[in-house]
């Protein structure tokens, strides 16, 4: 029955110094025996915030929710608890209640109740006293007590705000906190409360049996003061939408370019209106007064077309403020700024700006009445971020931004009758639409029931397919085990050590595996960094439209190593070392580090906070950060960084990638043979295009320093400087080129019509000159057509005999150097230059010192103080590090030493060469070791080289490196091969070289063979002549005289052949396509390595879907070193189970089929979307698999030992075994054979193997709870 209070009654209990216009009991008395009658409905705006109830969805499998509910019923006595439902008009009120501890739940860390006796609990952390009256906490860790103390007993009162959300959490909340009411926890009253709430399906859903019927919870209703706010739609707005609008579409939610239009419109509206109602004089150009403006959209794309649509109109003193989680702290804050006066302040928001953040001075809301929101896939389990129309519950919740300290306006930007009857009342419970693997957790730790028993009294219960998947999926994971008292149930599963873990720590599952893997393999504390981080928003900041600033400081924190979890590893501590060292003691010095480096200082804070809060809970579990060694090496922090790695793919298992090969010969071709480390390709050039080369290069100038364009045509090659002394791999600019592209940013030119251009040529035939191929030379600062020639004769200038003697000089890394040929005929050359050099009075430079620019200096090493060629390779202070072009070595030299170099000097060729021994790359060991060689092997390198002359045989020529077989005289005088001895010692294995390498190779065998010393090339007075008139139309359209360019052309690109796509390995994902996320590093992927045959893996921590479902996007991803046979390595260490497959001869390993693998008595895969089918590419045989069950044994006894609370000493040496093991596994002292991988005849088919070549190492295995891996079946093979 509704009890009889009063308004004083009410006042007294919910409220505190706040005023209470009405309290309005919703209902009549309702006759004990029978159901209550329905819900009157409240008083309020135009348009009532409480719907009917939740849009009818058709979704299978629900039928067993009845069922369950219907035996519920029966069970429940009749108690005399209370339980309201509370329906407020304004904010959630203060309250304090006068004996016993109240919880008021909210979904606000830090909610504004300022009131004695209280505390705010965040992380299960202990603040009550006895003197504690109030707590607050958010509505998780409320489930959290629940679920752990299976009772709500600790608590008299508990107030849960936001109920209208239902989120998944909440629902859960609602559903436990409904179970224990009917159990253990009769007395405690617990009020439900909201602004938008369904009254009567909660009360409904919390009624009590009484006879023969059901007792609804009490509802009643209290109203605050609020301003007015006036409610238009596109209906009553034809004074700003003048032309035909699109029809709105319920099944095709979107905003086309002529709603942008109409908001642009409307804003411009709002000052007519301030001055009417203000009553100022209409000869104004503005009122005194502009109230500030609040626009939702649906994601960060829509903000930025809105943002460009605002900022494109002139003359408007608009201040306009994107709003969005991703962009960085700074811009956040400008949206609580006061406007300068006579501006007008207009904030672009996502749903944030909701309820997560209020902007008092709002006056204006302009609601595009859309919303991207989380929807699970069902096939996939993966989530997808979707547009589609708002429900009025958050339309209402927009409202009400407004009309905080004044009247307001809400503007709809739908027509009415689309508002009434295709808006939907409310929206999805996100309970119907989320993983499940949480809440089935807490559901197994509550242990009242299996999980779709209890989820079937949910509010809204969710499809019983959806529940037996997660399940499967928490398997996999090794949450559950396989089994409940050894009778197998695919579908219920006991709690394994992990999952008790999981259950304790406020992250995601598989960040909760990384950190007990992490625990296991010896990193916990990088993989409590990244746990922390990932749970929260990026610490990453993006500056709206500055997207390629964001990704450089990315691209830098993670070094060489290729992930994006790295990366954060390695800001965080990097943040951690300054505040140590005391350099961030002020707040200014930190914000201004984190604007400097591209991270949210904010977010840094919280994930520190959640970092120590992780540190905490999983030391009640006897994990504990280990104290580093005193001694750490290089090779040791290499070594840690590969762990980190194989833990992340342990972790994030099944999300596997791997890459499409690049059609080399293709590339080459595209790429008209540059280098693709170094060069981008443009396209869409317009004619006569090197005239504008250096709107060009100021295109490219915030990716990197342009080295050279080359002209071709429609297309040109741009090229970026790079240090000598730097190893091979793609430079960073190559990198933020195609970043540029992938973010759409327009590179426009400024052109002249061609017939403008051709009159200037008079009788010259314009179409050679048109689409002439010319070279820029920035570092010699030349513009001149390009020779066309085979480039036979530069070949035999640089290798006169295809023997040559060198001296080395500098060394960049294994296999890597630079040297000069120590010939009699070099030798000359070489005297001659320095005589002609010293011979001239040197000029002081008359520019200031740059990097790449040509100059004399001095070589300070030698005791001979003459001066030698150089290039400046970068300026630090009053010196300057130059790299000498004659003999390939470098040395720091004061800058006034520096001096300018005759013109007639600098045109001569260069004489240093750059080598790379042939036929050779790291080895596992060199990989897991170094950055990419190992101290080792850089050590053992230097000592076959430093001091000797070389003799090298050239095998080709590549973008000028020859690459060359590389000799040395031993004491005996036999020559010993460098290539051989590397590889002798496991620090490098043999490779075939690359497509280019092998072109160049056979045409070098046609130059030494007949000795070609002349050759086709364009004649010398077509050249000159050419190039007189490049320099005359440069001068002629390059100044002021030709006039201002008269139009714009939108180049295409930059584009790189040899960029790479990722697919996925897995069975439900493989036929679709794959999308890295825009922020990853790995977004970017350019093949540094064509040649090389195997697959490379990449890792991503999360999976989502597109929209449509056909492109699965990755986030925050990691790529695996490039190790032959890592991919399926990895696979079987990781996998749940696995099915080798053999060859037709029974020898030999092809594949494997990696999953959770076969139900017996069901007689189907019990997780077929997620199984892999790898073919094997390096040859793998059963001492491999034998190797992979040991470690897999290893892993389960430290977790058993881990369970058992060991002492640390042998936790510390169990780690240790098992990552000797893992490193013993990866790099063999003999690398894998390579083989032609075979696809299997029977792909993603299970129980293929006969049964007799079936060893089961399972029965051995002790059978122990915290287990996380089954041992594999190992097949026997034929001898």
């Amino acid at each position: 029955m509704l009890r009889a209070l009063t308004a004083e009654q009410i006042r007294d209990w919910f409220t505190v110094g706040k005023t209470v216009t009405a309290v309005e009991f919703l209902g009549g008395e309702a006759h004990a025996g029978a159901p209550r009658s329905p819900l009157g409905c409240p008083d309020g705006p135009r348009e009532p915030p409480v719907a009917a109830g939740l849009p009818s969805t058709e979704r299978g499998g629900t039928e067993y929710a009845e069922k369950y509910r219907q035996v519920e019923a029966q069970k429940l006595d009749v108690f005399g608890n209370d339980q309201c439902v509370y329906k407020p008009d304004t904010a959630l009120p203060k309250c304090e209640p006068s004996v016993g501890n109240s919880v008021p739940v909210t979904d606000y860390k830090y909610p504004d109740m300022p009131i004695a006796r209280h505390k705010e609990e965040v992380g299960l952390e202990k603040v009550a006293t006895k003197e504690t009256r109030l707590l607050y906490m958010t509505a998780g860790i409320l489930l959290q007590k629940a679920v752990y103390a299976k009772s709500l007993t600790e608590f008299t009162h508990i107030f849960i705000d936001e109920v209208h959300e239902r989120t998944e959490e909440m629902d859960f909340l609602l559903l436990v906190v409904r179970k224990l009411l009917h159990t253990n926890s009769q007395s405690v009253k617990v009020i439900l409360m909201s602004a938008s709430i369904n009254c009567e399906e909660i009360a409904d859903y919390f009624a009590l049996p009484v006879h023969n019927g059901l007792n609804p919870a009490y509802v009643f209703k209290v109203e605050g003061k609020r301003y007015d706010i006036e409610e238009y739609y596109l209906d009553d707005l034809k004074h700003i939408v003048r032309s035909q609008l699109p029809s709105q579409q319920a099944e095709k939610p979107v905003i086309v370019k002529e709603m942008y239009e109409v908001a642009v419109s409307l804003i411009q509206s709002f000052d007519e209106l301030e001055m009417k109602c203000n009553g100022e004089n209409k000869t104004s150009s503005l009122p005194s007064e502009r109230g500030s403006v609040l626009v939702f959209l649906p994601g960060l794309n829509e903000i930025s077309c809105m943002h460009s649509c605002l900022t494109n109109m002139f003359n408007k003193r608009w201040q306009v403020y994107p709003l969005h989680s991703r962009v960085t702290l700074e811009e956040q804050s400008n949206v609580f700024l006061t406007p300068v006066p006579g501006y007008r302040k207009i904030i672009l928001s996502t749903n944030i700006a909701e309820s997560s953040v209020t902007v008092p001075d709002v006056k204006y809301v302009i609601d595009f009445c859309l919303i991207r929101t989380l929807v699970c896939d069902e096939e996939t389990n993966y989530q997808s971020l979707r547009l589609c129309w708002a429900s009025k519950t958050n339309c209402y919740q927009r409202k009400g931004r407004a009309g905080r300290v004044s009247n307001g306006y809400c503007y709809r930007l739908v027509y009415k009758k689309f508002w009434r009857d295709c808006i939907p009342e409310k929206s999805v419970p996100e309970i119907l639409c989320c993983p499940l693997g949480a809440t089935v957790l807490k559901i197994k730790r509550l242990d009242m029931g299996e999980p779709k028993a209890l989820l079937a009294t949910a509010l809204s219960p969710p499809n019983l397919s959806d529940i037996e998947r997660t399940i499967l999926h928490l398997k996999e994971l090794g949450a559950l085990t396989t089994c409940v008292q050894a009778e197998e149930n695919p579908h219920d599963g006991e709690l394994t050590y992990l999952g008790r873990v999981l259950l304790h720590l406020p992250v995601d599952l598989h960040l909760g595996k990384l950190i007990v893997l992490g625990h296991t393999f010896g990193c916990l504390e990088e993989c409590l960094i990244i746990a922390a981080a990932l749970s929260l928003r990026s610490i990453f900041a993006v500056p709206f439209k500055h997207y390629i600033d964001g990704y450089r400081s990315k691209l830098f924190f993670s070094g060489n190593s290729k992930s994006d979890c790295i990366a954060i590893v390695n800001a965080f501590k990097a943040w951690q070392v300054c505040r140590q060292k005391g350099e961030l003691r002020h707040p200014k010095d930190e914000l201004g580090w984190g604007r400097s480096n591209y991270i949210h200082i904010k977010k840094v804070r919280e994930v520190a906070e959640l970092f120590n809060l992780l540190k905490t809970r999983v030391g009640e579990f006897n994990m504990f950060i280990n104290t580093q060694p005193s001694a750490v090496d290089e090779e040791y922090v290499c070594k840690q960084r590969f762990i980190l790695q194989v833990v992340m793919a342990g972790a994030f298992y099944p999300n596997y990638f791997t890459f499409q090969k690049c059609n080399e010969e293709v590339a080459v071709r595209d790429l008209a043979g540059k280098d693709p480390k170094t060069t981008v390709l443009v396209k869409n050039i317009p004619p006569y295009g090197y005239l504008y080369h250096k709107q060009l290069q100021s295109l490219f100038r915030q990716c990197g320093q342009v080295k050279s364009v080359v002209y071709d045509g429609s297309r040109a090659f741009v090229e970026f400087s790079h240090n000598p002394m730097e190893g091979f791999k793609i430079l960073p600019a190559v990198y933020m080129s195609i970043k540029m592209s992938q973010l759409k940013i327009p590179l426009e030119l400024d052109v002249h019509y061609p017939d403008d251009i051709k009159r200037q040529l008079q009788h010259v035939p314009a179409a050679s000159m048109e689409s002439l191929r010319v070279n820029v030379d920035y570092q010699k600062q030349t513009v001149e057509p390009v020779e066309i020639s085979f480039g036979t004769s530069e070949l035999s200038k640089m290798i006169p005999n295809r023997l040559l003697s060198i001296s080395v000089t500098e060394i960049v890394e294994v296999g890597h150097f630079w040297g000069y040929r120590i010939d009699e005929k070099n030798r000359t050359v070489l005297q001659a230059l320095t005589v002609e050099i010293n011979y001239h009075n040197l000029m002081d430079l008359s520019v200031s010192p740059y990097p790449e620019l040509v100059c004399l200096a001095p070589f300070t090493c030698l005791e001979n103080r003459g001066y030698y060629r150089a290039r400046i390779l970068y300026v630090s202070g009053d010196f300057a590090e130059v790299f000498f072009v004659d003999y390939g070595n470098r040395s720091k030299v004061p800058l006034k030493k520096l001096k300018e170099i005759p013109s007639h000097l600098q045109e001569l060729p260069f004489q240093a060469l750059e080598f790379k021994i042939c036929k050779m790359r790291p080895s596992a060991k060199s990989l897991v070791c170094g950055e990419r060689w190992s101290y080792s092997a850089s050590q053992r390198f230097a000592s076959l080289v430093n001091g000797y002359t070389l003799l090298v045989e050239v095998y080709s020529v590549v973008n000028s490196v020859l690459h060359v077989d590389a000799f040395r005289y031993s004491r005996h005088k036999d020559l010993v091969n460098i290539r051989d001895v590397l590889i002798e010692e496991c620090y490098a294995e043999l490779v075939e070289e690359s497509y280019k390498s092998q072109q160049s190779h056979d045409l070098l065998k046609g130059l030494f063979i007949d000795q070609i010393k002349e050759e086709e090339k364009t004649s010398v007075p077509s050249r000159e002549e050419e190039k007189h008139l490049i320099e005359r139309l440069l001068n002629c359209f390059s100044g002021s005289r030709s006039g201002a360019p008269t139009h714009k052309v939108t180049v295409f690109g930059p584009f790189s052949p040899y960029e790479v796509k990722c697919y996925s390995m897995t069975k439900v994902s493989q036929f679709r396509s794959a999308f890295i996320h825009r922020e990853s590093i790995n977004s970017v992927v350019v093949d540094d390595a064509p040649e090389d045959s195997f697959q490379q893996l990449l890792v991503a921590a999360s999976l989502s879907l597109n929209a449509n479902g056909s492109t699965v996007l990755l986030e925050e991803t990691s790529l695996m070193p490039p190790i032959p046979g890592l991919l399926a390595l990895l696979s079987m260490l990781f996998a749940p189970a696995i099915e080798l497959r053999i060859d037709e001869s029974g020898k030999n390993f092809t594949g494997v089929l990696c999953g959770l693998g076969w139900s017996q008595t069901r007689g189907v895969p019990l997780l077929p979307e997620n199984d892999m089918e790898l073919t094997f590419d390096v040859r793998f045989g059963v001492d491999d698999i034998s190797e992979i069950n040991i470690l897999r044994t290893a892993i389960n006894k430290l977790l058993c030992e881990c369970a058992a609370y060991s002492e640390q000493e042998k936790m510390t040496q169990l780690q240790e075994n098992i990552r000797q093991m893992l490193l013993s596994l990866i790099c063999k002292s003999r690398p894998r054979d390579n083989t032609v991988p075979k696809w299997y005849e029977k792909p993603y088919e299970w129980n293929q193997v006969d049964s007799q070549h079936i060893i089961d190492q399972s029965e051995k295995q002790q059978e122990r709870e915290d287990g996380l891996y089954q041992l594999h079946k190992l097949v026997v093979l034929n001898v």
